[in-house]
């Protein structure tokens, strides 16, 4: 059975910093795209980061400079280092894996499997 389990969120003030982790199991995620997606009632799911099977990372604008994916293939595992958090940032995060080759890395329709999701609170 494939599970994806994300930690490391909390409640920050506006500039702070979080690490999310994704631990991965029942699945080896080296060569695959993995990626990290943010959800809120009002903008609904979001792709915000993601990296292909060599390391190559691709972000949306609006966390572009803050935010820095990466993985690690010996450990299974995603990681999603965010800095300068602002209020807009609040959502509940999750992480997310998908095949080797996909033509639309931000669909979250060429994703196989997610994690339950972590929240993260940013106050201004």
């Amino acid at each position: 059975q494939v599970h994806l389990v994300e930690s490391g969120g909390g409640s920050v003030q506006s500039g702070g910093s979080l690490r999310l982790s994704c631990a991965v199991s029942g699945y080896t995620a080296s060569g695959y795209y993995m990626g990290w997606y943010r959800y809120t009632p009002t903008k609904g799911r979001e792709g915000i980061a993601v990296v292909d099977g060599d390391g190559t990372a691709t972000y949306v604008d609006s966390v572009k400079g803050r935010f820095t994916i990466s993985r690690d293939n010996a450990k299974n595992t995603l990681d999603l280092q965010m800095n300068n958090l602002k209020p807009e940032d609040t959502a509940t995060y999750s992480c997310a894996a998908a095949r080797k080759q996909i033509s639309m890395p931000f669909s979250p329709y060429e994703y196989y499997h997610w994690g339950q999701g972590t929240q993260v609170t940013v106050s201004s």
